[in-house]
């Protein structure tokens, strides 16, 4: 496991634990994971970001928020789910917040291993809050992220609404309609929109910044950006943190 290279100029006082989870790939997980660490980072928590996807390692890409990468595969290439125990014991131990992107690739083999150990349970035994981050994605992808929501939200979950891909709807009903919302919806804390905007403006804003693996922050303060395309920028993170600020976690 690499060393611990967490954003500690904040509150270490929170104990939280923040797993963004969904077995899609694509659907924007990663997206999911730097935005909610910058947003804590900027509400002053002390944040701990770790890549938890073996093959796509997007979250580790964000310099400015210091993921480590989480060493799960031997050397047959193989998960090794006995490699998370070190993780949720430092979970347990550490103070501060926890901001992980549990990756596709892993979501299997991560999701039984919670169940299997009780982790949920665990850890708020062991005075640590839970949060799980579940996006869902329209259009062709909106099955597949309804089935990862459908096994997490056995625990506590936030949902996080990426109409970016299409609105969120089936058989002309939104999310909230859905039979497997409406079975689990005692369990969802919160929902937050990420919806699409006019791709040839900021769709092609927010996109190079996402390509250059940046946070909203940093692309704000980039001489590579024009005074339009930041302003842009600063109504996507509003829109985006003015949501957060509703959370229970803010």
């Amino acid at each position: 496991m690499a060393k611990d290279n967490s954003n500690t100029n904040g509150d270490d006082s929170t104990l939280e634990v923040h797993l963004v989870l969904n077995g899609k790939g694509g659907v924007g997980k990663s997206v999911v994971a730097t935005w909610l660490a910058e947003f804590l980072v900027s509400r002053g928590r002390s944040v701990r970001c770790i890549d938890g996807d073996p093959v796509n390692r997007s979250f580790s890409q964000y310099k400015a928020l210091g993921a480590e990468k989480l060493d799960l595969v031997n050397d047959d290439g193989l998960i090794q789910r006995a490699r998370y125990d070190a993780l949720i014991e430092r979970f347990a131990t550490t103070s501060g917040v926890f901001v992980v992107d549990c990756g596709a690739t892993a979501f299997l083999p991560f999701w039984g291993y919670m169940v299997e150990s009780q982790v949920v349970r665990v850890l708020r035994e062991a005075g640590r809050t839970v949060y799980l981050h579940v996006p869902i994605t329209g259009g062709e992808t909106l099955g597949d992220t309804l089935l990862g929501f459908s096994a997490v939200a056995a625990a506590s979950t936030e949902i996080w609404l990426n109409e970016y891909f299409g609105q969120v709807v089936r058989d002309g009903r939104r999310l909230t309609e859905m039979q497997v919302y409406t079975d689990n919806q005692d369990k969802v804390l919160a929902s937050i929109g990420i919806r699409e905007r006019s791709p040839d403006t900021y769709g092609e804003t927010v996109g190079a910044m996402r390509l250059k693996k940046l946070t909203f922050e940093e692309a704000i303060s980039s001489p590579e950006f024009k005074l339009v395309e930041k302003s842009r920028l600063h109504i996507v993170r509003r829109d985006l943190f003015e949501q957060l600020e509703r959370t229970p976690f803010a």
